[in-house]
């Protein structure tokens, strides 16, 4: 049997659990759920990061005591996963005395090797990331880049960690192993970084005078351990140490799964690290986007963080696993809005797949008793869906099992669709008014037996309602009696003569009760128990919304408003990905000006920007200057979103019929 070990991030205990660590461990569990499907025994490791500045900082602001704080917010992370459906195999704290014992043992060893010494060093230090960065490492204007603030200056004494050692042993081991960071952008991106200059060794120690709270070197306990070389071993403390036998079965296998902040420690930090001790180097580093609120990387500071549990107490766990796997394309960066989230729930789930069950087991009931028919002989209608269905069950394993989470949704979903359309092609109705009852029996068999698939598939992303799902079909979900590669070929596993659910409603429909420019208000159709004031409040809500709705319609703008409009032709001469946000591209634009204007776009799921120097554009000039993730933009340009063939979102520049001069206006 082969092994699976994965962890997700050992999450920061610095603030209470939000999206982004809720979407990093729902993934991990799908991933690792999706390998039990496979037949593959698992280790899934989570925890929480208690050491370092900002622990001491947070708990101060709390007016607790360290060991206090770390506690109740340690305890928030753990409460937290079942609740998220996270089934994982441990939970590392990284004040725990076994972990602690791991670390100091794994320094030791890096130390009596030689690859740890003392010296004094004087560095940028960035207290919300807790690290040096050099002069390179931070913006034009001397920021950093995660936090956008000055770092202070800070030289001292310390112990360094000889990472430079190990360089070109690293470069060279990327380069062998493509796949050993995922997605490839990443590779790249540290490729650039180890290519960029000399790597410097790691200043792995803080002085107890400055900083009390962590685990003390075992060779000077004048010092503490930094928190980024205490934290990565975790990965490691949790299987019991180097020593122990879960750590013999599993990390030959092992893959990390980071968001993109936290590139750097994992990629460089701790691969020289394990190099040093003479530890085998784990397989892949998955690395995912930003969750962004209205285009904005989530922050208290800006009231737009998203609290995991209040949507799924308002949607349900299922729809809110769904739409986290289903909405973000992995590695890039994805928007979260309630509208989304509510969007791809009446769209796939209630419309889709909740329609698909509540259809068949009604006309299962209505015309064999719930009781399942037999399945007579194929036809045309029967040999198109087995085909289409052989090539969305591989589609999706594949596509899941290379991290693409929202591809394999979609593969699975053309299956679902497929159905449906089955549905009205093969029309049961007409064969059971026809007495044609052999080729009844083969179109409503031939539709449960895809929907025990498609819920087998789905166990992976949500597994309660799957395991509902396979309970209205009379199935009883075993996962040692599963064996997903086989389902791609195999047809027939439910039994004729067994006894069916006759209905269900396992998706019902939610409509939103008012625009969602924050985390807005939602309503469930159809819900029991409103007092006749919530419903009409409810029904003013929506009057409210349909009136200014109809006065936005009815009102019309001024020729003079339009005049203030600034649109000229611009043709693009340089085009590149924003430094710190996936869905923004940096634009300098000829506008008939002396100098170039930048100006920055969220279109870079839509284009390459190498294949738009040289474009010309519409670009509306006189907005005032606005920055963007750190980059000035002087304006803004036009674009058309509309839905193809495909029913997928396009979106097209606007530009002149033939080439003109660079800055002629608009009107």
């Amino acid at each position: 049997m082969k092994n699976f070990y994965l962890s997700t991030p050992i999450y920061y205990v610095n603030a209470k659990p939000h999206l982004g660590h809720a979407y990093t461990s729902i993934l991990a569990d799908s991933l690792c759920r999706f390998h039990q499907l496979k037949g593959e025994k698992t280790f899934l490791v989570t925890g929480s990061d208690e050491h370092g500045d900002k622990i001491v900082k947070a708990a101060e602001k709390e007016k607790l005591d360290v060991k206090t704080f770390t506690d109740n917010i340690s305890q928030a992370f753990k409460d937290i996963l079942p609740k998220l459906g996270v089934n994982n195999s441990a939970f590392v704290r990284t004040s725990s005395e076994k972990h602690k014992k791991c670390v100091q043992e794994f320094l030791q060893k890096v130390y009596d090797k030689g690859d740890i010494y003392f010296g004094e060093y004087g560095g940028h230090y960035c207290y919300g990331c807790e690290r040096f960065y050099t002069e390179k490492e931070l913006l034009a204007d001397g920021t950093c880049p995660q936090h956008l603030v000055k770092p202070e200056y800070i030289s001292e004494k310390n112990y360094f960690f000889k990472m430079s050692k190990y360089q070109d042993w690293l470069v060279k081991h990327i380069e062998e192993n493509p796949d050993f960071i995922r997605p490839e952008r990443y590779r790249n991106e540290v490729l650039s970084m180890l290519n960029s200059g000399d790597l410097e060794d790691l200043c792995i120690s803080r002085p107890k005078s400055r900083l009390s709270w962590g685990i003390e070197l075992p060779f000077d306990n004048n010092y503490v351990c930094y928190v980024w070389f205490d934290a990565l071993l975790s990965y490691i403390s949790a299987l019991g140490g180097e020593k122990g036998q879960a750590f013999n079965e599993f990390w030959n296998n092992a893959e990390h799964l980071v968001a993109k902040d936290i590139l750097k420690p994992h990629a460089i930090f701790w691969a020289c690290m394990l190099k040093s001790a003479e530890l085998p180097i784990y397989k892949h580093l998955n690395v995912h986007g930003y969750w962004l609120v209205r285009d904005t990387k989530m922050s208290k500071s800006l009231g737009n963080v998203v609290a995991p549990l209040d949507m799924i107490d308002k949607y349900g766990l299922a729809t809110f696993r769904y739409f986290l796997l289903r909405e973000m394309h992995f590695g890039s960066d994805a928007s979260f809005s309630i509208e989304a989230l509510v969007s791809r729930r009446n769209a796939d789930l209630a419309n889709d797949l909740g329609n698909l069950f509540s259809r068949v087991l009604a006309m299962n009931a209505k015309y064999f008793g719930s009781v399942l028919p037999q399945k007579v002989v194929d036809g045309e209608l029967e040999l198109e869906l087995a085909s289409l269905a052989k090539n969305s069950f591989q589609n999706f394993q594949t596509m899941f099992e290379n991290l693409r989470f929202s591809n394999a949704l979609e593969a699975l979903w053309e299956l679902v669709r497929a159905l449906n359309k089955y549905i009205d092609s093969a029309a049961p109705w007409v064969l059971h008014k026809a007495q044609e009852i052999p080729r009844l029996g083969t179109v409503i068999y031939t539709l449960l037996e895809y929907m025990r698939k498609i819920s087998l598939h789905l166990w992976a992303v949500m597994p309660e309602t799957a395991e509902e799902m396979l309970s209205l079909l009379g199935v009883k979900f075993d996962i040692n009696q599963v064996n997903l590669e086989a389902e791609i070929e195999s047809f027939g596993s439910l039994q004729v003569g067994s006894h069916l659910a006759a209905n269900c409603n396992l998706f019902p429909r939610i409509d939103v009760v008012k625009p969602d420019n924050s985390i807005g208000s939602i309503g469930s159709t159809g819900s029991t128990g409103s007092t006749g004031k919530t419903k009409a409040n409810k029904e003013k809500k929506v009057a409210n919304v349909q009136s200014e709705t109809l006065k936005s319609t009815e009102s019309y703008l001024d020729f003079s408003d339009f005049q203030k409009l600034d649109l000229r032709i611009g043709t693009i001469l340089e085009a590149e990905q924003h430094p710190n946000a996936d869905k923004l591209l940096c634009f300098k634009i000829d506008v008939g000006e002396e100098s170039t204007r930048q100006i920055v776009s969220g279109i870079a799921e839509f284009f390459n920007p190498k294949d738009l120097v040289g474009k010309q554009v519409v670009v509306l000039t006189n907005l005032p200057p606005r920055k963007l993730r750190g980059v000035e933009s002087q304006g803004m340009i036009l674009t058309a979103a509309y839905s193809n063939n495909e029913n997928k979102e396009v979106l097209s520049l606007l530009t002149a019929m033939e080439h003109i001069k660079s800055g002629a206006k608009i009107s």
